[in-house]
C-alpha cells in the first residue's frame, strides 16, 4: 500500500494514511474511462432538436408547373429540400440519447482515475473539512493552504451544505459526496481534495 501524507486546512502535514491499492494503485484503463466519459455526455444531451421534413412543411400542394415543355426542371412541390422554404432531408427529430453502461464497467474507470490522480501527485488528503459558517474567502484560503491552485473537486463523506454555499462561487472548484464520485468532474478538475473520512467511505465501498 502507499501512504500518503494528510494535511489539516492550514496546510500542515498531521499525520500519514495508507491508500488501498485496489482503488489507488491499479494501472488506469484508457479506454473504460473513454466509454465512460462518452456515456456520461451521451446522458447529458437534451435531445430536443426537432426540424421539419418536406411532409410537415406547409403548403406545396400544388405541383408548380407543367411536367413538360417549359424548359425548367421537373419539379412535384415547391415544399422539397432543394427549395426555399423547403423541408430538411432526414430532419433531426426529439429522441433519448442516454444509454445504460455495466456497473462494472463504471467502477474500473472510477478506480482508474483515482489511480491516475495518485500517480499525478494532485489527490490531497485534509484531517477534517470543516466550516463554522459560509464564508468563501475562508475556503478559498484553505484550498490555497493545500496548495490546491487550480480546478478541484471536494469530496467530503456528506452533503455539508456549509461547505457547498462556502464552495460554489469558486470557479472551477466543485464539491461532492464521497457515495456521489463522478469520473468526468474528476477527470476535468486537476486536483483532487479528499477528507480523510470520505477516503474511508471511498474504500469500504469500492475495495
Amino acid at each position: 500500500m502507499s501512504t500518503m501524507n494528510v494535511l489539516n486546512m492550514a496546510g500542515e502535514s498531521v499525520g500519514t494514511v495508507e491508500l488501498n491499492d485496489a482503488i489507488f494503485g491499479i494501472e488506469p484503463n484508457q479506454t473504460v474511462v473513454h466509454e465512460v466519459v462518452k456515456n456520461h455526455l451521451a446522458n447529458c444531451r437534451q435531445g430536443t432538436q426537432s426540424a421539419l421534413t418536406r411532409a410537415e412543411v406547409s403548403g406545396g400542394g400544388r405541383k408548380p408547373w407543367r411536367q413538360k415543355g417549359t424548359g425548367h426542371a421537373r419539379q412535384g412541390s415547391t415544399r422539397a429540400p432543394q427549395w426555399t422554404h423547403g423541408g430538411v432531408v432526414f430532419a433531426p427529430k426529439p429522441r433519448d440519447y442516454s444509454y445504460v453502461l455495466n456497473k462494472k464497467v463504471k467502477r474500473l474507470a472510477l478506480k482508474s482515475v483515482l489511480s491516475a490522480k495518485v500517480a499525478e501527485g494532485k489527490l490531497i488528503v485534509v484531517d477534517a473539512i470543516k466550516m463554522d459558517a459560509i464564508k468563501t474567502a475562508v475556503f478559498r484560503k484553505f484550498l490555497t493552504a493545500v496548495k490546491c491552485d487550480g480546478k478541484a473537486v471536494v469530496v467530503t463523506p456528506d452533503v455539508d451544505t456549509t461547505i457547498v454555499k462556502s464552495a460554489r462561487n469558486i470557479p472551477g472548484v466543485l464539491t461532492t459526496p464521497a457515495n456521489n464520485l463522478s469520473v468526468y468532474d474528476i477527470i476535468n478538475a486537476q486536483y483532487l481534495v479528499v477528507d480523510q473520512a470520505a477516503l474511508a467511505k471511498i474504500e469500504e465501498v469500492y475495495a
